[in-house]
């Protein structure tokens, strides 16, 4: 069976225009012609520019995708290896990129003072500021914020690497109880919803079990937050919000 051009452009998603492009420049030249000379596209072509955009997706030029397809010492199993490889990095990449996310957001609801040179050491290479304008719109007029603003105006770059590496620590040993298989509401899981209250406490404002459990929702419905815990342990966000709120039972 063949498909026309229109038709193929239809499939893939994209214009005739680029699939002339890409027969013009020998990447994906069409296996027939119609009696009339239109192309023809096959099913091996189908595959070629499956690829094509594949490589595209991940940012590789033309010019490379074409030598990468045309490497006679690459069958089709090894792109898709090849493909598996560099998605797995991608999906690395916005891991990070979600984990720095998370990073800013509480940098800036914390009103922190670094240079842009120590911001980047501490969190990554993402502005808290960029976040400044939501924070402020969202918490700005309320006790908490003005207390965390107050509190943390004096911290220096040490003070938030030190505050950093405490709060990655206790999410590795949220991440790790959830490997034992301890259920959110256990008393382990619980303890260390409470570790996170008092971080809360020590380093910001005054957080009541009543504002934990409300913070501890955004961790499942706010996509950022929920980002940021799933880059380090599938199911985190819920995992920790149950935790919390069981742990606020308990103390009631």
């Amino acid at each position: 069976m063949s498909y026309s051009v229109g038709q193929v452009a239809a499939f893939a998603g994209v214009t005739v225009r680029t699939l002339h492009h890409y027969d013009e420049i020998g990447l994906l030249s069409p296996g027939g012609r119609s009696h009339a000379g239109h192309r023809r596209y096959d099913d091996g072509d189908l595959d070629r520019l499956q690829q094509i955009l594949f490589y595209r997706e991940l940012g590789f030029p033309l010019d490379e995708v074409a030598v990468l397809l045309d490497d006679p010492g690459v069958d089709p199993a090894e792109h898709l290896r090849r493909q598996h490889g560099l998605l797995t990095e991608r999906i690395e990449q916005l891991q990070r990129m979600a984990t720095a996310v998370e990073h800013a957001m509480e940098a800036k609801k914390m009103g922190i003072k670094l240079t842009p040179e120590e911001k980047f050491e501490v969190f990554g290479d993402f502005d808290p500021d960029e976040h400044a304008e939501e924070v402020e719109q969202r918490w700005g007029d309320t006790d908490a914020y003005k207390e965390s603003q107050r509190r943390t105006a004096s911290y220096t770059k040490d003070d938030w690497q030190r505050i950093q590496d405490e709060i990655n620590g206790l999410n590795a040993r949220i991440a790790a109880l959830m490997g034992t298989g301890a259920a959110a509401d256990s008393p382990e899981a619980m303890d260390l919803a409470e570790e996170h209250r008092q971080q809360i406490v020590r380093f910001y404002y005054d957080c009541t079990y009543e504002i934990h459990t409300c913070i501890a929702e955004m961790y499942v419905t706010d996509e950022r937050f929920a980002a940021y815990y799933e880059a380090i342990r599938p199911g985190m966000g819920t995992y920790l919000r149950d935790a919390i709120h069981a742990n606020a039972v308990r103390k009631v």
